[in-house]
């Protein structure tokens, strides 16, 4: 690598735990001869109690085998070793010379503070392990595991072996539910021979007459023509019954192995526990050494954090918001308002587990042992109600800013933030980088490209990409690959239309936010290209706000320090119908009447009524869209318009505003006010034709409550059952 010692020094005194010496010595060969440098690092650090950082992830293993065989050194679990990428992500390009900021980025980013721990979800394995599909591929493949699993067969036809080695089911899967330790399967079977109880001794092979019978051991119904032959063949064993009703059954299994072509599972991401491999010879070895392992007790990180009360997914059983249920490709998040009341469905059964989510009568449930921490429900979340936990947004905002400014303070311009998966994307940069080191026309990651690994590239959404832009990025990309399911990308392109949208309404030039599919770009020519666009219009003074846990105020502080900046801002900016988390409401007043209904629905606070007169009242900045409003209103009279208000330097969408009044009704009887009169006329119109609201009780409908009790009092032989106020 090119690296220039002095302007490397310079800004590493960027990083936030910059040595006051400076660069003393660039290693050129840590791993090999200079190997006792880093052993006196690890001394000095343990000394110190410090984090020890090294720039160099190709010999990480050999490095920590190092740290253990030095003496006075601590371990990784007393002192931790963080492994930072700078040569295939900046050193190994073209650009490398300029790349000194990117490099004093990623080492600031290296040495931000661990986040937050999380919770954990727990799983048990006994090792009962149910193998699906024809008999002889099934026998095989619990051949590799019934050492270690205690294996089960459910064959759906084809020769079985002539040991009977393990137990054996014969029949149609109906239906599989649940997660490792936790399957529950259904199936039925309406052959007249009972595998189970069949000895394989193949007498009712040689005594059927029409050869109905091979060794797959089942009754082909369609070629039997009833002699028995085979029942009294087997009378000893008493496998076979003719009179036998179609069976059901059923059994929990820890672990499965699904060797059908179509998967048990419909969704993207598969339950954990369930491996589905068809008739791909690789895909099964993989499989099987996965299942030889996953016996015992198992936990993974809790990887979203939910506040119902801030969930705009349902009020009063009415639904209003469900992007997060439609963008789960784990199907991990279900409606509880839907739910509520009712019985689940035959084979819906869910494991009861300490872990298990109990209803709260609205909202949603989402399951954490079915949830495999995408982070896509935490972004398409209008409200924040649900948010990404492993790392929280405030975490990883932090280390952002860390980067940004260890870039920026280093003299570097125009950062564009690529964002990519630990897995996938990350081999995809590196693959870049290690291209460019030997291919001439490969230009390698840009100098002004931050990469930054993320869990899943789905869990960062609009809040978090205009807070890097407010920071001073001038672009925020995703790196996508073969991990993300299509709602995943569909939901990506939505919020960045949106973003794009807001960003441009204020007056920002350029192509902010972009989707790179790597799996699209082929070749590492392919995504070099791609890399190398033109940077965008950012802002002159970066923000210096910190990223919120809750997402709607990381909204609110990021477009006040871009509209603060903005170069040319529009008042009324026009946001996609998909994924606007603002917006305003239209309401037809010719339709309105005022009932409130709106009101009582609405999660944010957005609407509000006046308890001095009949007015609709809206803060525009509490609307999320979600649509309970237009749900709930019973005559079908309001719109949501998705916009971002910024009239009055983006004071006007925080203070209420009347959206709708109408002229009370007062009472005939003591002139106060008690509806409106749209309200009343329609209900006296809907009544007049009706038998029990002729003469005083149609009056009464004029009157207040108090003073409709006091007409029935004084006229008790004019009332009627009906006209009891109710």
């Amino acid at each position: 690598m090119p690296l220039d010692p002095k302007a490397l020094s310079l800004a590493l005194a960027q990083t936030p735990q910059a040595s006051p010496e400076g660069l003393e010595t660039l290693h050129s060969a840590l791993c090999r001869r200079e190997a006792p440098a880093f052993q006196r690092a690890a001394q000095a650090s343990t000394a110190s109690g410090d984090t020890l950082l090294v720039a160099c992830t190709q010999e990480q293993r050999l490095f920590l085998e190092l740290n253990e065989q030095t003496e006075g050194a601590a371990g990784v679990a007393e002192r931790p070793i963080r492994f930072v990428n700078i040569r295939e992500t900046g050193g190994w390009s073209r650009d490398a010379r300029e790349a000194m900021p990117k490099i004093a980025a990623l080492l600031a980013a290296a040495q931000a503070p661990a986040a937050q721990p999380v919770t954990t979800v727990g799983y048990r394995s006994a090792g009962r392990c149910l193998v699906i599909g024809d008999a002889a591929a099934a026998a095989a493949a619990a051949a590799m595991l019934s050492d270690k699993l205690d294996a089960t067969l459910l064959v759906e036809g084809g020769p079985l072996p002539q040991a009977h080695e393990l137990p054996v089911q014969a029949g149609r899967l109906t239906s599989l539910r649940g997660w490792l330790g936790a399957f529950d399967a259904e199936w039925e079977s309406g052959n007249p021979i009972d595998l189970d109880l069949c000895t394989r001794c193949n007498a009712c092979i040689d005594a059927c007459p029409e050869s109905a019978i091979d060794f797959s051991y089942q009754v082909q119904l369609d070629a039997c023509q009833g002699h028995r032959a085979c029942v009294r063949v087997c009378e000893a064993p008493g496998a076979i019954d003719f009179t036998r009703a179609p069976r059901r059954d059923g059994a929990r299994f820890d672990l499965v192995l699904d060797l059908r072509a179509q998967a048990a599972f419909a969704m993207h991401q598969k339950p954990q526990g369930y491996f589905h491999v068809a008739q791909d010879p690789r895909a099964l070895i993989k499989a099987v050494l996965e299942l030889r392992e996953a016996v015992g007790e198992f936990e993974k990180p809790k990887f979203f954090h939910y506040q119902p009360a801030l969930c705009a997914h349902s009020r009063n059983e009415q639904i209003g918001c469900r992007a997060c249920i439609d963008v789960c490709s784990a199907q991990a998040i279900r409606s509880d308002a839907s739910m509520k009341g009712k019985a689940p469905a035959k084979g819906l059964r869910r494991p009861a587990t300490p872990e298990a989510p109990t209803s709260s009568g609205g909202g949603i449930v989402v399951e954490p042992h079915l949830c495999v921490g995408c982070g896509a429900c935490s972004t398409v979340c209008p409200s924040g109600a649900l948010s990404f936990a492993y790392p929280g947004p405030a975490d990883l905002g932090l280390r952002m800013r860390g980067m940004l400014s260890a870039y920026a303070a280093a003299g570097g311009r125009d950062a564009a933030l690529l964002l990519h998966s630990e897995g996938a994307g990350a081999r995809a940069v590196a693959a870049l980088g290690r291209a460019a080191r030997t291919d001439k026309a490969v230009r390698g990651v840009p100098a002004r490209v931050l990469p930054l690994a993320l869990w899943h590239t789905a869990s960062v959404g609009i809040d978090l990409w205009l807070a890097a832009l407010a920071q001073g990025a001038s672009q925020v990309w995703v790196l996508l690959s073969d991990e993300e399911a299509p709602e995943y990308r569909q939901a990506l392109a939505a919020q960045m239309a949106v973003a794009q949208a807001i960003v441009s309404g204020l007056g920002y030039r350029g192509e902010h936010f972009r989707l790179i599919d790597s799996a699209a770009a082929g070749d590492a020519r392919t995504l070099d290209t791609l890399l190398a666009a033109a940077p965008a219009q950012t802002v002159a003074r970066a923000a210096r706000f910190a990223v919120q846990a809750d997402k709607r105020p990381t909204l609110e502080m990021a477009i006040e320090h871009l509209l603060a900046q903005a170069p040319q801002p529009h008042d009324d900016i026009a946001l996609p119908a998909t994924g606007s988390p603002f917006g305003s409401l239209l309401v037809d007043t010719e339709r309105c009447t005022m009932c409130l209904s709106c009101v009582g629905a609405c999660p944010r606070a957005a609407l509000a009524d006046n308890p001095e007169r009949p007015e609709l009242r809206f803060i525009e900045a509490n609307c999320v869209q979600c649509g309970l409003c237009a749900t709930t209103c019973p005559e079908d009279a309001i719109t949501l318009q998705p916009r971002l208000w910024l009239a009055d330097a983006g004071k006007a969408r925080k203070a209420p505003r009347v959206i709708h009044r109408m002229e009370p009704y007062c009472c005939v009887r003591c002139a106060k006010p008690f509806g409106t009169l749209r309200a009343v006329e329609h209900m006296i119109g809907k009544l007049a034709s009706h038998a029990a609201f002729q003469g005083k009780a149609a009056e009464r409908l004029k009157m207040c409550s108090d003073c409709r009790v006091i007409d029935m009092h004084r006229n008790p032989d004019e009332v009627r059952i009906t006209d009891i106020p109710r």
